[in-house]
């Protein structure tokens, strides 16, 4: 992040999605008003390319951890197996994080406390697991492929797939590949970035239903007031200029646009 600051000298610098500091991949940087739409970015689905290590556990789920358990087993699970264990994680569950997480306890960070000694024990949330595929089966390596709805964690679901197979497990390498629309093939280094490299705010929300508004609309909007609808939409929209630039990301409901984020205050 410093480094997009000091290129483009801007201050107002932000991303939607955290990645794990072991992990490489898929960053999306918001800058200027941009930074607002963090949020709508976040909520997207995300994909991965994992290496997990089965046979051994570590505090932290991942390989920068502590080995608290090692087991070498004297039959590895087949590939079938493997398959019918991750396929039990697909969909809509409660995943407990690992206790090296960026989750808040008492206005914390989990990863603070557990650096300092304390017992951490977090409250389970609910994740969707859209896909679970086995890449490549070496053992002890297992290569996956995952796409997640919001706040999951691949390095937890090696730990529950490893606790569904009865073997321990972590994440010993973790690539992030897209976030929503946008792909890491298309991605450009953090110390390449200039203005010129800058995708404009309404091609970051394609993923969002999209309404074309007057500039009367968007003198209502930029107050903050509700605009109708041209044809009814219910559900968090994108609303552009006759230009095509992204003036406000708005909810449609009862036949109207009511703003959520306006990027065009009224002056």
């Amino acid at each position: 992040m410093a480094v997009v600051r000091k290129r483009l000298g801007i201050r107002s610098v932000g991303h939607a999605g955290t990645l794990d500091p072991f992990a490489t991949g898929l960053l999306v940087v918001l800058v200027g008003r941009a930074t607002r739409l963090a949020r709508f970015i976040e909520g997207t689905e995300k994909s991965y390319d994992a290496e997990l290590r089965l046979g051994v556990a570590t505090d932290t789920d991942d390989g920068t951890g502590v080995v608290t358990r090692e087991v070498t087993p004297s039959h590895w699970p087949t590939r079938e197996q493997i398959t019918a264990a991750a396929a039990t994680l697909l969909g809509r569950q409660w995943q407990v994080p690992p206790a090296y997480s960026a989750k808040h306890v008492g206005g914390t960070r989990s990863y603070a406390l557990a650096r300092a000694g304390r017992a951490i024990e977090l409250a389970a949330v609910e994740v969707t697991v859209h896909a679970l595929d086995v890449v490549e089966w070496t053992p002890p390596d297992l290569q996956i492929r995952a796409r997640v709805g919001r706040g999951t964690y691949i390095r937890a679901l090696a730990r529950d797939l490893g606790e569904r197979l009865a073997i321990p497990a972590h994440c010993v390498e973790l690539r992030r590949t897209a976030i929503g629309p946008f792909s890491v093939t298309e991605a450009i280094a953090p110390d390449t970035v200039s203005t010129a490299s800058l995708v404009p705010p309404a091609a970051m929300l394609h993923h969002l239903p999209a309404e074309v508004v007057s500039e009367e609309s968007v003198r209502e909007i930029g107050f903050g007031r509700s605009v109708a609808q041209q044809s009814v939409s219910e559900g968090i929209g994108a609303l552009i200029g006759a230009d095509g630039r992204l003036v406000a990301v708005a909810e449609g409901r009862d036949g109207a646009w009511h703003p959520v984020v306006v990027l065009e205050p009224a002056a």
